[in-house]
């Protein structure tokens, strides 16, 4: 897999961990007074899930932690841009001269395999012709 897949699939592993963690946090989060008007929030009862919440943020955001230090990892990989915009503008320009020059060479192949097919087609007509120009009427 080249690396522009590879930082496209860590981007995605990123943001589901990411959307995960926020939605695990929201969950799990306790109840809150919104103000003194209203009245206390029920308190939860401790259960034997409270360690496993007050653990799961911390496995959550090592998580992403090394989601994104894998796609910097990946970033310092790419290959850098040696000669600024010109050097690419250059590049670019030779690329689209190279490929317009097989776009007519093949533009050309295929022409002539055209006039060689349109060519065997007459020969098959005139080969069928032929063989039932032979049989003998019963």
């Amino acid at each position: 897999m080249d690396i522009i897949s590879q930082l496209q699939e860590l981007v995605n592993t990123i943001a589901a961990l990411a959307f995960n963690t926020f939605g695990t946090l929201q969950r799990d989060a306790p109840p809150v007074r919104l103000s003194p008007n209203y009245p206390e929030p029920p308190v939860a009862n401790p259960s034997e899930d409270a360690a496993n919440v007050a653990e799961q943020p911390k496995l959550m955001s090592a998580a992403l932690v090394k989601a994104a230090k894998q796609f910097d990892a990946l970033v310092a990989a790419l290959p850098s841009s040696e000669g600024g915009e010109e050097a690419q503008l250059k590049r670019i320009a030779e690329l689209q001269a190279e490929n317009d020059a097989v776009g007519q060479e093949l533009q050309r192949q295929l022409e002539a395999a055209d006039e060689e097919l349109k060519q065997v087609q007459e020969l098959f007509s005139q080969a069928a012709d032929n063989c039932l120009n032979l049989k003998k009427p019963e």
